[in-house]
């Protein structure tokens, strides 16, 4: 006779996910889905597990994630699962593999994204077909725009003509179709950047009623420039007839919260995510070089980089400076493969200058060129913002947890190591922005929702059985800016579709990990 259940985790509080009081109970598995929470003690199961004085939450769903080739890596799996991240939303900031080859997103954003090491596709349905049964957490998609008009216009900075426009709208349609959860802009990139308001609401048009949302990252919209960011963002939604998602909001909160209020009241169906750290992180290039220079062939605008050395060093250089007030030469190298400057990765831009002899405008010049554009980079904090005002957006009731995590570089950004355990550790509690079942909201359900991950977000019967089991006392992020790449502490123990992925803190080596498409059925 088989077993009642496949697993059955013992004794721990259950914190459900939908509003009813955590409770200590029995969680029973059964084909990868949540069967039964109660009392299991005398029914039969093939494993058991102790989980007495621990916490089970449902599964968090990392709503901005750039993994889509790191995932692959088993120290990144490890990452994900030590803070509890049981699946991600990928194709973020409007820059991804599919649809097309790929060979664009991995020569730009492969600095952030990571290099996949087998798709080798044209669509959508395609590169989601490499995550099934190949990794241990789950991977939703957004289908990229700025990968849909570089397969339509290239690199090129015009206007779309009706007929292009239309070809990317195809490309969107067809990415819903094959199950992408929404389309991404993003429009300090390229080529997202030469996409106008107007381009934007015409190639999203198959998200009305499909359910699908208009994920962005807005036009320079970010901390004091965030009205006009939001401005463009509710206009291609509202037009579009389709939910927002304002991808790593950053701002002030004094200046946020009534954007967002007024945002709301004109019918705005919003959400964003955020994550606890003040600091930024990607390319070096973006706020130093102009988008005019970034146009065309990839190899038209290396040659047009490498021959304005002196425009760079006289005005973009000391330009993105003075934006900053001064803060950019506290940039921290993140990842710079060039063999030759691998050595400044965790300086400051003032550190490498006076490690390498430069002024700091020579040397980034030197880097970009080397790099072919590809060095990323810690940007110091905004002298705008305060620790409280992040600690104000992640209590909103649009909040939901993205860690933005981009897991290239041996100084990369902590946020992807422990973005999520800094969430349950410093914020969760007495007197914290959350009770534990607001956590279980803010770091799973609400994105599960948002991206229509069905059964997700939730431990009640009949859900998938992505399961975090917490020791809250002792949840922490080690991962600091000086060591990033350390996991986090806590969580020792961690079901992915009812299949034990972590086990005393090590990989199982399972791979139960799936694509998940929006509303589909899974596991």
């Amino acid at each position: 006779m088989s077993p009642a259940f496949d697993c059955v985790l013992t004794g721990g509080t259950v914190v459900s996910g939908d509003g009813t009081t955590p409770r200590v109970a029995d969680l029973g598995v059964r084909g990868g889905r949540i069967a039964e929470v109660g009392d299991l003690a005398d029914v039969s199961a093939r494993v058991r597990i102790d989980c007495a004085g621990r916490t089970l939450l449902p599964g968090f769903v990392d709503a901005h994630s750039h993994a889509e080739g790191s995932v692959f890596d088993d120290d990144v799996q490890l990452a994900l699962l030590r803070q509890g991240v049981t699946s991600l939303v990928l194709g973020q900031d409007g820059v991804s593999l599919a649809p097309g080859p790929g060979a664009y997103a991995d020569s730009y954003f492969g600095a952030l994204n990571g290099h996949h090491p087998t798709y080798r596709g044209a669509t959508v349905a395609d590169l989601l077909a490499t995550y099934d049964g190949t990794v241990a957490v789950n991977v939703a998609y957004a289908v990229p725009l700025g990968t849909v008009r570089f397969e339509v216009l290239g690199n090129a900075s015009g206007c779309a003509t009706t007929a292009q426009m239309r070809a990317m709208r195809s490309l969107v349609e067809q990415g819903l179709a094959d199950g992408a959860v929404g389309a991404s802009s993003g429009l300090d990139y390229v080529p997202g950047r030469f996409a106008g308001t107007d381009e934007l609401i015409a190639v999203v048009e198959p998200l009305c009623g499909s359910g699908g949302v208009y994920v962005t990252h807005m036009r320079g919209g970010y901390e004091e420039n965030v009205a006009a960011g939001l401005e463009e963002a509710a206009a291609v939604a509202l037009s579009a007839g389709a939910p927002l998602h304002v991808s790593h909001l950053h701002a002030r909160r004094a200046l946020v919260e009534p954007l967002l209020r007024d945002l709301a009241e004109r019918g705005v169906d919003g959400s964003f995510d955020a994550y606890p750290y003040r600091r930024g992180f990607s390319l070096l290039a973006m706020p130093i070089v102009p988008e005019e220079v970034l146009a065309g062939e990839r190899c038209t605008v290396l040659a047009r980089l490498a021959g304005a050395r002196e425009e760079f060093v006289r005005r973009w250089f000391p330009a993105a400076v003075a934006a900053s007030d001064g803060a950019f030469l506290e940039t921290r190298l993140a990842h710079v493969p060039a063999p030759e400057y691998a050595h400044l990765e965790g300086l400051s831009l003032r550190e490498a200058a006076e490690a390498s002899g430069h002024e700091p405008a020579r040397l980034v010049h030197e880097l970009l060129v080397a790099t072919r554009l590809a060095a990323t980079a810690v940007y110091a904090a905004s002298p705008h913002t305060v620790d409280d005002d992040y600690v104000g957006l992640l209590e909103h009731p649009w909040h939901l947890a993205g860690s933005d995590g981009i897991f290239v570089g041996a100084a990369a950004h902590p946020r992807a190591w422990g973005g999520f355990a800094r969430l349950l550790a410093a914020h969760t509690g007495e007197g914290r922005a959350y009770s534990l079942d607001d956590a279980a909201v803010h770091l799973s359900g609400r994105a599960a929702r948002r991206f229509g991950l069905r059964g997700r977000g939730v431990l009640v019967p009949g859900a998938a059985a992505d399961v975090v089991v917490a020791d809250l006392a002792r949840v922490r992020d080690e991962a600091t800016y000086e060591r990033p790449r350390r996991p986090a502490s806590g969580i020792d123990t961690v079901l992915v579709n009812g299949v034990v992925v972590l086990e005393g803190g090590r990989l199982t080596g399972r791979r139960a990990g799936r694509a998940l498409r929006r509303d589909g059925e899974h596991p």
